[in-house]
């Protein structure tokens, strides 16, 4: 029989209780991390985001700790001499006594601890196993256990009460790593999360439901361009262009100006983010731009890290034979300027035979005969370590996405975090961004989602699902999403058909008013995931109303300034309904596509009546 978990908390107490209001001076704070100046995944915007605001707060009482990286601390770390006499003292003991002892301060102050992650959780158990006068939170971002279980297929959100974790934990080889997350938030004063629903995993799979719910923040000020946006969009989409021309020389028989950009970004979970329904949808819309004739192209960009060893020779090559094209464009333009230049000085009018000669001509031909490719354009930029075995890759073999001239739709596999210092795509990820036209996180398992968030305060529309933490928060705060302009909710049904056929309509509708010059978005609502909270997870905080500014629908026929109304007089007194006038908006869209659902008929807007909801040619 095996035997019953038990933890008393009280039992490791060794701590005091503190005044209800203390100095901050008198305080001191400890962030403890493993993504403190060490980029993994979302964690380290959340603590590079709320760091600057903590320090203007706690001051010099505020202290991050995080791994010692050596490429990291040099990019990201100023080295400074600690002012404190007691932190140096700690930090000059610890220094030569290989980290076994730290010394302490004859007053010692208030000291919290805030650790994220099971990563971290060890030094909160020994805090409390020692009992240090420390108050401890504990933040998990992502259960442990939860992360195995989704990416092991299983049908997670419906069947989380019937879990028996430690089965579940031991036939997956992390036991070890998931009691020290669970000891971690059991020993902790406070225990937080980032989103309700990881709020109710929490629960069910660490068995202590978090004491608040943080969502995660955004430091939205260096994004703050909105009368930019327009123009830093062209800019960063110019660049990311000059990269397709070098990645498909030699096939790039498509129309540049005619091309979207779609990607999807974060870490390397095939299933957890969404990658596989991504590739199907991707396969399906490629079949119907194919049919349809379209002279649409979209790229998909996968911006996900994995093991590499270097740069795809072909896709280097590709770079270089772009640079030397307009290298040689330039040189050919110098030549014809001066000739023309001086055909203009003596008052004539050039003649165009004679301004090409003979060894412009052979300059271009050699260029030309430089662009000739035998092969299709890479999938993959770099060289994979695993290539037979990674998921992309193999998914993208069975959908036959090859890059090929027939396929309207493209695949760039690029396993490494973007950098403006590297040699192949030199863009920061937020750049990026801002150039491509659509980011897709149709994510099975997402704590949180900084993506989605990150894309709509840059002014890009992106698509998330109700299985997120953001996208829970956007529904739960926000009273109508769709009238922002800039957010969907895609839900994820048990079996993957509906979401895949759910995500490839999106794509059509977009792909069709992009095509109009319209950027207009929408909301699909149908019920799926039938699992029982158990509790209500509406917060009584705030609730954004929708924006003032008229639902940006097509459809909607209205003056386009305001317009005085005899109803005004009348109805001086007349409250504003919201839910009144929402769904008034809702009747006033066009609706002329539904998708047939087993359960529930959701409708979905399209472009026209036919069965794909997309008009594939130019108006």
């Amino acid at each position: 029989m095996p035997l019953a978990r038990s933890l008393s908390v009280t039992s490791l107490s060794g701590l005091e209780e503190w005044d209800e209001e203390f100095d901050l001076e008198d305080a001191v704070l400890f962030e403890i991390a493993w993504e403190v100046a060490n980029k993994v995944g979302g964690i380290y915007t959340v603590i590079q985001t709320k760091a600057r605001l903590t320090a203007e707060e706690w001051g010099e009482n505020y202290f991050l700790v995080g791994p010692y990286v050596e490429s990291n601390v040099r990019t990201q770390v100023e080295l400074i001499e600690p002012t404190n006499p007691v932190l140096k003292r700690t930090i000059d003991k610890m220094n030569s006594s290989g980290c076994k002892f730290a010394a302490q301060s004859e007053e010692p102050p208030h000291i919290v601890a805030h650790f994220h992650e099971w990563l971290a959780g060890l030094g909160l158990v020994l805090c409390r196993h020692r009992k240090l006068p420390i108050a401890t939170i504990f933040t998990t971002h992502a259960t442990l256990l939860g992360r195995y279980l989704c990416a092991g297929s299983v049908d997670f959100y419906n069947k989380l009460a019937d879990f028996n974790v430690d089965k579940e934990a031991g036939d997956r080889q992390i036991y070890h790593r998931y009691c020290l997350e669970r000891a971690a938030a059991h020993c902790a004063h406070v225990f937080t999360t980032v989103s309700q629903i990881t709020a109710i995993e929490a629960e069910y799979l660490l068995k202590r439901a978090p004491d608040i719910v943080t969502p995660n923040g955004l430091n939205v000020k260096k994004f703050s361009a909105v009368h930019e946006f327009q123009n830093l969009h062209a800019q960063s989409k110019n660049r990311i262009q000059e990269f397709v021309r070098g990645h498909f020389y030699g096939h790039l028989d498509f129309n540049l100006d005619k091309t979207l950009f779609l990607f999807i970004a974060g870490r390397y979970e095939f299933s957890n983010k969404g990658a596989d329904i991504f590739l199907e949808a991707l396969a399906r819309l490629n079949y119907l731009l194919r049919v349809n004739h379209s002279d649409v192209t979209v790229i998909a960009f996968f911006i996900m890290p994995a093991r590499t060893n270097n740069f795809n020779v072909e896709t280097l090559k590709g770079q270089a034979v772009r640079k030397q094209l307009w290298d040689t464009a330039q040189t050919v333009k110098e030549r014809f300027g001066k000739k023309l230049y001086e055909s203009l000085l003596v008052g004539q009018l050039p003649d165009v035979s004679k301004i090409l000669d003979k060894e412009d001509f052979t300059i271009m031909k050699r260029a030309i005969f430089a662009t000739q490719r035998q092969c299709q354009p890479p999938i993959c930029t770099h060289n994979m370590l695993e290539d037979s075995g990674d998921p992309i890759l193999n998914c993208v073999r069975r959908i036959g996405l090859f890059n090929s001239s027939a396929d309207r739709v493209k695949i760039i596999f690029h396993p490494e975090f973007l950098s403006s210092t590297s040699p192949l795509l030199p863009m920061d990820y937020e750049e990026f961004v801002r150039g491509c036209h659509l980011g897709v996180f149709p994510s099975y398992y997402e704590p949180w989602g900084y993506t989605p968030a990150e894309c709509t305060v840059m002014g890009i529309p992106s698509i998330s699902t109700n299985l997120s933490g953001f996208g829970c928060f956007m529904e739960e705060h926000i009273a109508d999403p769709s009238a922002y302009g800039a957010f969907f909710i895609l839900y994820l049904y048990l079996h993957p058909g509906p979401s895949i056929q759910n995500l490839k309509v999106i794509f059509c509708v977009i792909i069709a008013q992009l095509q109009n010059g319209l950027m207009w978005f929408f909301s699909s609502f149908p019920d799926t995931y039938m699992y029982d909270l158990h509790k209500p997870t509406s917060t009584s905080g705030f609730r954004y109303p929708r924006p003032a500014s008229v639902p940006p629908s097509p459809a909607l026929s209205r003056h386009s300034s305001p317009r005085h109304s005899e109803a005004e007089d009348n109805d001086e007194d007349e409250r504003y309904d919201e839910d009144v006038e929402a769904e008034k908006d809702r009747v006033n869209i066009r609706q002329p596509y539904a998708l047939p659902f087993k359960n529930k008929s959701s409708a979905v807007p399209g472009a026209n009546g036919n069965g794909d909801g997309v008009t594939m040619e130019n108006n």
